[in-house]
Order: structure tokens, then C-alpha cells, then sequence
């Protein structure tokens, strides 16, 4: 703890010259003559609310990104793995919350990188979650969506657990529903044993629910789920069920029944990849909306849980290091084969179908700082050997992911997301010239 609590003495003793150059630069107009070459990515449940209670370092940390005319002097990015509404009101609740004007743009929900996957929007799909799925999953890009209560409603028999919604009198299937061809969970929802029981029953009758189920279970229908997060941070002072808790239920009665494993055609939200890589993308597109001809390089991702905000970011560092590695060895060769090196091969630099989508990363680093104002608990001690932990109560990552020590030790620990910003620009020297 005497480690732990110095360096918290140090990382929020940054100092205070440099925020006042910051804000000369702004004040004078001379902003526009610093480029910035990072970009922050904020959670915020956790780091900049705790429910609907704003947590007090939030709006001084914001104060220090925006000019006078109340633009933003670095891009940012909101990375959140909730999904129970719209981009555009989410960014209504941060712009009051913060007191700056946030755009959609900066908002990425645990969603969005639906929009990559075209092959499915034109599908018949079933969507899981709460508020408004339909539109959600309308705004990403699908076209033919049901909802768990449309299913209901057209199959009155199948939702049972809860007997005062059991019908009546006897009821005959209402078939008006074409066949169900992808399911997707967007996250928690409100009355768990109809979703889990429904989201089965497609599952196992490969989307008829005409039918009764199917009596081999080689394979399901396409499944792709959003926001992993096993718990969350509100008012209360223990952290709450999140999707990811909702996902270990279905998973675990899937394979109680068939036998086999659940799997996935995608995990979106913290900490996959592919959300860290889509979060770059809308850091670069804000950076050249801007005017910022600089190349963003270096990425700082501030979050409050070790499971999806640290590894998540400890991962996608991993990959654009790898990246970079790959790209200096072609180069490398291509010197000792022709002498002059010319372009990267193609195949080394589109290595996913969601590089070819959003194009190739700018970004080179992406480092975690880990705030105190949220889930994570620092009295809490991590195993250093992972074959002696207990996964159960250690790991509360997703299935799909291994426990990585190294994944869930952040680059920085401070207090707060006002002493992160502070320390960021104190790393970068951000605003020291004038």
C-alpha cells in the first residue's frame, strides 16, 4: 500500500505551470498551432459517473481539453460497453454532465462496430437488450429485426417461468414471423428467463420456432454479442451485474442442454480488439476533421476496470506493437533483397477484415491508466501465477479470453481522471511550447 499510495502522490502532482500554459494557449488563440500526435479514449461509468451521479474530477479533467471557444485540444473518444441507447443521447447526457459540447462522433457505444459486420444487415435478425433495441440495431445498419418480445408475442407458449404472464386460455402459435437467421445481444436485459429461454429456443431450432428442437447441435446460428463486462459500477458500493454476467447464464445452459460450447461470430465492447481498433479509426477521423495533419501515434485509454478497460487496452497495445514489428521486418527484407526499400506489402499491412474496413492504424502505442473512482478496488491483490488462480473469482473476464497478468497491469494508477489528463499532458509535454 506505501508503494501504491506514492505513486498516487506522484502522478497527481503534476505540474501546475503546464495547465496554465494550456490555457494561456487557448485564452490567446494559439491553440491551433499545436498539433496534438495522441488521443485519449475515456470509459464512463466508473471514471466519469458512477449511474447517473457525475464523479467531481470529470468536469475538471474536461475543462483542461477544451479551448476558450470550448474545442477540444486533443481528440477524444468515449468507449463505453453500454448499449441501451443511442449514440446522440448519450452524447446529450456527457455534454451536460462535463459542460463541453460532445458530438456523436466522440461516442462509441459497445455497438458500434456493428456497422462493420454488412454481411448480416440484410438478415433476419433477433436482437436482445433494453430501451430501444429496434432502433439501435436500425442505426447500425440492420434492416429485418425482431425483438424478444415480438417472439413472445407471436409464440405465447414458450415464455413460461413467470405463471401470472402464462396465457390464460389455451393459445395456438401466432406464425407471422419469418425464420430467425442471426441473433444479437446487445446487452442486459430486463426479465432474464424470457431472453434466455427464447434466445435457446432459436438456438436449438435453428431459428423456426415452429418447430421443436433440433436433436444435433453441431452448430447454431451466427451469434454475435455486445459489452462483456461481468460487472459495473453505479451508486451502490459493491459493483453490479453486467451482460457479461447474463452471457455466463446462457452459455452455461446452452452446453448443459447440448453438450457443446456457445460460440461467438463476434465479441464486441472492452476488451476485444476490434472495439480498440474501431475507437483509433474515430480518433483519427476527429483528428482530420480538425485540420491536425500530424499523425495520431500514441493512444491513452483511461478506465476504472482491470477485466475490460486495462486488458482491452493492454491488448490492443500488444497488437499494434506486433503490427509495427511485422511492418519493420518487411521493410527489412526488402532492403536485403533489392537494396531500396519502396512500399509495405498489402498483406502485411491489411491483416483483418476490420483493417481493410477502417483502414490501417496510425496509432503505434496504446497505454492504460487505471483510475480508483470505480470498480477497481486497490486493497484487491492479482495472482501473479495464473495456473494457481481460481478464474471463478479472479478472472472475471470473458470466456473467450485468457487470464494474461501481464493484460491487467495498467501503465499508469492515479486517482482520478482529472489527475489522468494531467499526467497524459505531463508525458506527452503537451502545451509546453509557446
Amino acid at each position: 500500500m506505501k508503494a501504491f499510495n506514492a505513486l498516487l502522490r506522484s502522478s497527481s502532482g503534476v505540474c501546475s505551470r503546464h495547465v496554465q500554459r494550456v490555457a494561456a494557449l487557448g485564452r490567446c488563440g494559439m491553440c491551433s498551432k499545436l498539433e496534438p500526435s495522441f488521443g485519449l479514449l475515456f470509459d464512463i461509468d466508473g471514471v466519469l459517473v458512477r449511474g447517473k451521479t457525475p464523479i467531481p474530477a470529470a468536469k475538471r479533467a474536461f475543462q483542461k481539453l477544451v479551448d476558450a471557444k470550448g474545442q477540444f485540444v486533443v481528440p477524444v473518444v468515449f468507449v463505453t460497453n453500454a448499449g441501451n441507447c443511442l449514440r446522440q443521447k448519450k452524447a446529450d447526457q456527457l455534454s451536460h454532465i462535463l459542460g463541453v459540447p460532445i458530438s456523436q462522433d466522440q461516442v462509441m457505444m459497445s455497438h458500434s462496430p456493428l456497422r462493420m459486420f454488412k454481411k448480416y444487415h440484410d438478415k433476419y435478425v433477433l436482437v436482445s437488450g433494453q430501451g430501444p433495441v429496434l432502433d439501435i440495431a436500425k442505426n447500425v445498419g440492420f434492416t429485418n429485426v425482431v425483438s424478444i418480445d415480438m417472439l413472445r408475442e407471436s409464440f405465447p407458449l414458450l415464455d413460461m417461468v413467470d405463471h401470472n404472464r402464462r396465457p390464460k386460455l389455451p393459445s395456438s402459435p401466432v406464425v407471422n414471423l419469418p425464420r430467425v437467421e442471426a441473433v444479437v445481444l446487445f446487452g442486459e436485459p430486463i426479465r432474464w428467463e424470457t431472453n434466455l429461454q427464447l434466445i435457446v429456443d432459436v438456438l436449438l431450432t435453428n431459428g423456426n420456432l415452429s418447430n421443436a428442437y433440433e436433436s444435433r447441435h453441431n452448430a447454431h446460428l451466427p451469434l454475435l454479442a455486445c459489452n462483456m463486462d461481468l460487472m459495473w459500477m453505479a451508486e451502490a458500493h459493491s459493483p453490479r451485474f453486467g451482460h457479461g454476467t447474463f452471457m455466463v447464464c446462457l452459455e452455461s445452459i446452452y452446453k448443459k442442454i447440448t453438450g457443446q460450447d456457445l460460440k461467438y461470430e463476434a465479441l464486441m465492447g472492452k476488451p476485444s480488439e476490434l472495439t480498440y481498433h474501431f475507437a483509433e479509426y474515430l480518433i483519427r477521423e476527429q483528428a482530420a476533421e480538425r485540420g491536425w495533419r500530424q499523425p495520431i501515434r500514441s493512444l491513452y485509454a483511461v478506465g476504472d476496470n482491470l477485466m475490460t478497460d486495462i486488458y482491452g487496452a493492454n491488448l490492443y497495445n500488444r497488437y499494434l506493437e506486433d503490427r509495427l514489428a511485422r511492418k519493420t521486418r518487411a521493410v527489412a527484407n526488402m532492403v536485403t533483397g533489392t537494396g531500396t526499400p519502396t512500399t509495405v506489402p498489402q498483406e502485411e499491412d491489411m491483416d483483418n477484415d476490420w483493417e481493410s474496413e477502417l483502414a490501417s492504424p496510425s496509432a503505434t502505442s496504446c497505454k492504460s491508466i487505471l483510475v480508483c473512482t470505480g470498480v477497481y478496488n486497490p486493497h484487491m491483490e492479482l495472482p501473479k501465477d495464473a495456473n494457481q488462480c481460481i478464474k471463478e473469482t479472479v478472472f472475471h473476464g470473458h470466456r473467450d479470453f485468457r487470464f494474461d497478468p501481464a493484460l491487467v497491469e495498467p501503465e499508469k494508477i492515479v486517482q482520478d481522471v482529472d489527475a489522468a489528463v494531467e499526467l497524459i499532458f505531463e508525458m506527452e509535454k503537451f502545451g509546453t511550447a509557446v
